[in-house]
């Protein structure tokens, strides 16, 4: 469980990160959790070599439930669909961030290893979630 921080993009046009490793962050140029589209939730695996929120998001599996709670206190429930690892050269910005024709939901964090010179692990893990139950 965390609270969400607000995410946009960056000075290099990417998507920011969360600046607490205790919460994860809600893209707020997407759509709300629950809303058409894909709402994007993006967390740290590591800080300082401790774990962070999203430490344990790669072992979620298909037909895991994850519950969202809006800022107007509703809850969005979410079944996942699948689970992928991607290396960050290769991110799949389309299915990520792509229209879909559902109230969906992407969660993301960092996986692979990680280069010490760069501070910068060499993947991402993407779940992909569907609305099963409406805010």
């Amino acid at each position: 469980a965390s609270s969400l921080e607000s995410l946009g993009i960056d000075s290099g046009g990417a998507m920011e990160v969360p600046q607490d490793p205790g919460k994860a962050g809600w893209y707020h140029l997407g759509p709300s959790p629950g809303a058409l589209g894909p709402a994007v939730i993006a967390g740290h695996v590591t800080w300082d070599r401790a774990p962070a929120v999203f430490y344990s998001l790669a072992e979620l599996h298909p037909g895991d439930v994850v519950d969202v709670t809006r800022r107007d206190g509703l809850v969005a429930v979410f079944r996942v669909t699948h689970v992928r690892s991607y290396a960050k050269s290769e991110f799949p910005t389309r299915s990520v961030f792509g229209p879909i024709d559902h109230a969906g939901l992407r969660l993301i964090t960092c996986a692979g290893d990680f280069d010490s010179t760069s501070q910068r692990y060499s993947d991402n893990v993407v779940v992909y979630a569907r609305l099963v139950e409406p805010a």
